[in-house]
């Protein structure tokens, strides 16, 4: 479990690269790389980080489901993700 003021800083930049995302774009189209580099370094997209949407772990990351690999098998043993079921053979 990841610890509360990461979970937040994450949530923080996800929400200031939404918020910059149009600008940048234009910006970017425009060759303009001075204003670029005026805006804040957290609303760029590749300071973000793939975490579990649940525990916040950042390794194990299954990016199909937005979860990390424990917290997919913990929920589909507990049969919360339908169709998915443990291989045997």
């Amino acid at each position: 479990m990841a610890k509360t003021s990461v979970k937040a800083r994450q949530r923080k930049r996800e929400k200031m690269v939404a918020q910059f995302a149009s600008k940048r774009e234009e910006l970017k189209k425009a060759g303009n790389w001075l204003a670029l580099d005026e805006l804040p370094k957290n609303s760029s997209k590749v300071r973000l980080k793939n975490r579990c949407a649940m525990s916040g772990r950042p390794k194990g990351f299954v990016r199909y489901f937005g979860i990390s690999r424990i917290a997919l098998r913990d929920m589909a043993l507990n049969g919360k993700i339908p169709g998915l079921k443990k291989a045997s053979w």
